[in-house]
């Protein structure tokens, strides 16, 4: 069994990008491997926020994950900020990562560019994410594609720390590519994002489903519910791969092809597919948002196990560090 790390900011309730782009994975992985699942408050932390709405968006968060199938029995479920070994660790690999290199990752160019003044946290963003998996020693993580950089530059500071201090003490974390890829939001454009609210949430009744997918951009080509369409360029057609049956896939494509229905019917279908999957997810939420005291015992329970791990991660690096123990009491050198 590998180890699993992989982290989700607390933005509150799930929605369909996140369930398809990773949620979904970490569920079947639980039986295959050991995994750390985090909810990264530190990491929200490098945009505005409104403080007050920290601690619920992190809860219903740990609520959504839960209700999807997260079994905090097989996996460790817990908040980044619990375990301050992950920015200790980050600070130390601030000391052999080269600034050229963060400001090399794409996403760091594309954030600096939208920001009159560019914060220090948005740079080291990826430092800090090197430092909450190799805390715990992760050889996997499951990330898209726009993550893979990311992980490279994991692996580089794993390295360059190794080299100065303890060969071999951390591990190289490979990838592993989630299967969904990049999810295209409703409207067939941007990737999918509650803040550009096109998505659906996880946790949406039927009828709430239905009105966020009937809108939703399909084949261009389809002007009129008599003209032919091509599936394979439609993005709701790409949505029925995950939640619809081999035959009802197609039977859409066929209907697509031949004008036998519309986009509308083809809609209705997913609609239906969608709820139905999301239907004991919903009922598990509404039970532990009745008791918030047994959510947080989970996160608190996680914390505690993520913590014996990153202590002793942390015990090791400041003794290969040349660092004191706690406990000692060194005479200073004159």
């Amino acid at each position: 069994m590998g180890r699993i790390f992989s982290g989700i900011q607390p933005s509150g309730e799930l929605h369909l990008g996140n369930y398809l782009g990773a949620v979904k994975n970490w569920v079947k992985m639980q039986d295959e491997h050991e995994c750390f699942i985090c909810i990264v408050d530190y990491h929200a932390i490098t945009q505005q926020y409104d403080t007050e709405m920290l601690l619920p968006r992190t809860t219903q968060m740990a609520i959504g994950l839960l209700a999807a199938g997260i079994d905090p029995k097989r996996t460790v479920l817990f908040v980044q900020s619990h375990v301050q070994e992950h920015t200790e660790l980050a600070w130390v690999f601030t000391s052999v990562t080269p600034v050229g290199e963060l400001e090399r990752m794409t996403q760091f160019k594309d954030k600096s560019r939208r920001q009159e003044s560019v914060l220090a946290g948005i740079l080291n963003y990826p430092v800090l994410q090197a430092a909450d998996v190799l805390i715990y020693k992760a050889d996997i993580v499951p990330v898209g594609e726009d993550q893979v950089q990311h992980v490279e530059l994991m692996r580089e500071i794993a390295r360059k720390w190794n080299a100065r201090y303890a060969a071999d003490f951390f591990p190289e974390p490979r990838v592993e590519l989630t299967k969904a890829g990049r999810i295209v939001g409703l409207d067939g454009q941007a990737k999918m994002s509650k803040s550009i609210g096109n998505t659906i949430g996880m946790l949406d009744g039927p009828d709430d489903i239905w009105e966020r997918l009937r809108p939703a951009v399909t084949d261009p080509a389809r002007i009129k519910k008599t003209d032919p369409g091509t599936p394979e360029i439609c993005n709701i057609f790409s949505l029925h791969g995950h939640f619809s049956s081999r035959e009802e896939i197609d039977h859409a494509a066929q209907q697509c092809r031949s004008a036998g229905w519309g986009c509308l019917s083809c809609k209705r279908l997913l609609a239906d597919n969608i709820s139905r999957e999301f239907a004991p997810m919903r009922e598990r939420a509404a039970e532990l948002n009745a008791n918030h005291e047994d959510v947080h015992s989970i996160l608190a329970g996680g914390a505690e196990r993520a913590s014996v791990v990153a202590r002793d991660t942390m015990s090791g690096v400041r003794e290969a560090m040349g660092f004191a123990a706690p406990d000692s009491n060194p005479k200073p050198t004159l």
